[in-house]
């Protein structure tokens, strides 16, 4: 997968509050679809609704989800739905599906300091243009905006 110079990409601060994936997603959905940036109390707002639509997904999905979640499927479900519980792969890929759109999550490469793609979610609803987040390593994520 490709290399990206941190200037080609501008980080986007998202605030960590165990909401971070939905928040950097939602903020990223809003980029692509030329809406403005989202206040922080709108962009909570929706997160807060991606991640119930997300949760349910997992649900619809879970014959598909089941397998590679790391708790019991009822549990885990039970957890997602509270707003303080970090999102990560699982969630990504179900919010590719919610949102009809390709998600794309980076991370920095600490020897060249440029941007490495480490997930791709979603390329069933194209590879043009794909919300942007970036995985920091320690369970928050920001989004990112093309320059």
């Amino acid at each position: 997968m490709p290399d990206f110079n941190t200037t080609q990409l501008q980080i986007i601060r998202i605030p960590g509050d165990g909401s971070c994936l939905f928040r950097a997603v939602v903020h990223g959905s809003c980029i692509i679809q030329g809406k403005p940036s989202p206040s922080k109390s709108f962009q909570k707002r929706l997160a807060d609704e991606l991640r119930d639509k997300v949760v349910d997904e997992l649900i619809k999905r879970r014959k598909d989800a089941e397998w590679y979640l790391e708790d019991e499927f009822d549990r885990y479900i039970c957890q997602m739905r509270q707003c303080h519980v970090w999102g990560g792969e699982p969630e990504l890929l179900m919010a590719s599906h919610v949102l009809k759109m390709s998600i794309t999550v980076y991370m920095i490469d600490k020897k060249s300091s440029n941007l490495k793609i480490i997930a791709e979610n979603g390329q069933e609803y194209g590879r043009q243009n794909p919300i942007c987040v970036l995985y920091h390593g320690y369970g928050h994520y920001d989004a990112l905006k093309c320059k």
